[in-house]
């Protein structure tokens, strides 16, 4: 303390020395410096901020309860300089509530700013569902798009099979049941106009969905669709098992040509080489033309279909024909 209080007491012997100009220019650096102090420490966005963070200001909070807010999610440095230019700018009776979502840091001026004009900054996600991905995959897409997303949640709600793929614009902060409800009014628009169709074939549309499904899984191209449709829906009307080897990979995670014979003898209900029909449920969600395929499938007698490693497909009307495509397409 006594070397602090000599100090000062020769820097105020040596300012009595100075010209008054001197003195000004060093009052001025002062300030400059407690300024810059001032505005890193308390008005600057800390340093601990987090990129993309969204903050919910409830309906009724006040100015400390707001201050605090920020303060915890680390949005402003100083709760309480944040109050006092709150006040100052006469803003403290505006805030309004809401999420406020902050992809960079701002200082506390912006802030403010925005707090008090409810300027949310939440901009729509583009975000693209493929055809063919199931209820788990479509939830490790949002999750990577929606800050506020549930996988979990999502995947207890969400019905397999009825998620349309499309390409959909979500506010950052919407919950899984706005996403849901929204993915499944698009999935009702695009089946409203076939339903006269589907009533024609007298199945059930859970019957259309889930057969779609699998003709998603396993066409590669448009024009095999209609034709993959009519082999599943031939052998269902013989009461012949599907035997197709996309239901496994919707359990374990295989393809045909990971399946061991293990695996045919699984007692899955999804295992549609023990049981015959349709599996439960949908094994993925499927696409328009997969949809049209199942309530419209080619008019042929065959009972057998197979894909070489390049996609293309080959179709038989007996076992022997079905023997001889693996003969020649599959086989080295």
């Amino acid at each position: 303390m006594d070397f602090f209080r000599q100090y000062i007491r020769s820097a105020e012997l040596y300012i009595k020395f100075l010209s008054l100009k001197e003195q000004v220019l060093i009052v001025f650096f002062l300030c400059s410096l407690l300024f810059s102090v001032f505005f890193v420490t308390a008005l600057s966005s800390p340093s601990n901020f987090q990129k993309f963070t969204t903050v919910r200001i409830e309906k009724g909070s006040g100015l400390s309860t707001t201050a605090s807010i920020l303060g915890e999610n680390h949005i402003i440095a100083s709760p309480s300089w944040f109050k006092v230019i709150t006040v100052l700018s006469g803003r403290s009776r505006s805030v309004i509530a809401g999420d406020y979502y902050f992809a960079r840091a701002e200082n506390v001026f912006d802030v403010i700013h925005r707090v008090s004009r409810g300027d949310y900054n939440l901009v729509e996600v583009r975000i693209t569902i493929p055809e063919g991905l199931t209820v788990f995959q479509i939830a490790e897409i949002l999750h990577s798009k929606l800050i506020m997303f549930d996988t979990k949640q999502f995947v207890e709600l969400a019905a397999e099979g009825y998620l349309f793929p499309d390409t959909y614009f979500f506010l950052p902060n919407a919950t899984n049941t706005e996403v849901i409800e929204k993915m499944r009014r698009n999935f009702d628009a695009k089946i409203i106009p076939l339903l006269s169709d589907i009533e024609k074939t007298e199945k059930t549309l859970k019957d259309i969905i889930t057969m779609a499904s699998i003709i998603e899984e396993e066409a590669k191209h448009d024009e095999d669709r209609p034709k993959i449709s009519s082999v599943l829906w031939n052998r269902i009307a013989i009461d012949m098992p599907l035997q197709v080897d996309a239901a496994f990979s919707y359990v374990n995670g295989k393809h045909t040509y990971t399946l061991t014979k293990e695996d045919l003898f699984d007692e899955s209900p999804y295992n549609t080489y023990r049981n015959k029909g349709l599996p439960p449920t949908p094994i993925a969600n499927p696409g328009i033309e997969s949809i049209k395929a199942s309530i419209n499938p080619a008019n042929t007698d065959y009972l057998y279909f197979l894909s070489d490693l390049s996609g293309k497909m080959y179709y038989a009307k007996d076992f022997d024909g079905h023997q001889k495509n693996r003969e020649l397409y599959l086989r080295k």
